[in-house]
């Protein structure tokens, strides 16, 4: 078990505190700062005093180098507009309790987390999408028949390139089944880039100033007497919340799906996997691919 003991504490804080997080992100869209950042410092601390205590220096190393990585990623990510503040912090408190035993398990277990977490987000996301789709049909009908239409040249147009190229490579022996699935294939995407890009829609909403919290997503820049708040990645401050309650306004936001269940449910699942297979952590990329 190659001293998996050890990571049993990591486990089950780690457990601990996404459930926290979802119970707060599902009910104000938010995941507050001192649970992420206690998340980090409380695995730190285990790491380190383990590692004094059983003299297991790289026990340490390991983790910090995993905070690193995912520290990386987080960025990455969030300042790509994959992942809110909280979600991109909350990974980055995953990295530190993932189990490392050596390099090769940051892409076995790291990367292979990765892999699992955006696997089990992309149904989470479409089954949580449908509820919204659900309660603003009418709005969302309008919205997915105008991306459609302003679509639906380029889609006849990219559909006839994919009949084209596929008809020219099935001269060489390709089959005719391969032509039509790379149809229905090419259908699929632009129908759900035309979903995704409707979706939209159905997370706006508008908000009085006082309702503001600090990472709230601006739709559009706001003209003030005094200046601009300008719409950004890093969605509003405390300052430019202080300016729109000055000011009385009402605001337009954007509300994002709430992400950290996806991680609690890809956690459970990393975790169980690798207890059922003995934590042969070569296996679990395998597995994912």
């Amino acid at each position: 078990m190659m001293g998996i003991e050890k990571y049993y504490f990591l486990f089950a804080l780690a457990f601990i505190w996404i459930v926290i997080a979802c119970v707060q992100d599902l009910r104000r869209h938010e995941v507050d700062n001192w649970l992420n950042f206690s998340l980090i410092a409380f695995a730190l601390a285990y790491r380190a005093f383990y590692s004094s205590y059983a003299s297991d220096f790289m026990f340490f190393v390991y983790g910090a180098l995993g905070f690193a990585l995912f520290f990386g990623l987080a960025n990455l990510f969030y300042y790509s507009g994959v992942f809110a503040g909280g979600d991109a912090k909350l990974l980055m408190g995953l990295g530190v309790v993932l189990p490392f035993f050596g390099f090769m398990d940051y892409a076995y277990v790291g990367f292979g987390f990765v892999m699992l977490l955006f696997f089990v987000g992309a149904i989470y996301s479409l089954i949580y999408s449908a509820f919204l789709v659900a309660g603003n049909y009418k709005k969302f009908a309008s919205e997915f028949g105008k991306n459609i239409g302003t679509r639906k040249n380029w889609i006849l147009a990219s559909i006839f390139a994919l009949v084209f190229v596929i008809f020219i490579y099935s001269l060489f022996g390709i089959d005719l089944l391969v032509m039509v699935f790379g149809v229905l294939f090419a259908v699929f995407v632009f129908f759900l880039l035309a979903y995704a890009k409707s979706l939209e829609v159905c997370m706006i909403k508008l908000v009085s100033a006082k309702d503001l919290t600090e990472g709230d997503w601006l739709v559009k820049d706001i003209r003030l007497n005094k200046g601009i708040i300008k719409k950004t990645v890093h969605g509003l401050s405390l300052g430019d919340i202080v300016k729109l309650r000055r000011n009385g306004r009402k605001v337009l936001i954007k509300e994002g799906i709430p992400f950290t269940p996806a991680f609690l449910i890809a956690f459970v699942i990393m975790v169980f996997f690798l207890a059922v297979s003995g934590f042969e952590f070569s296996s679990l990329l395998a597995f994912l691919s």
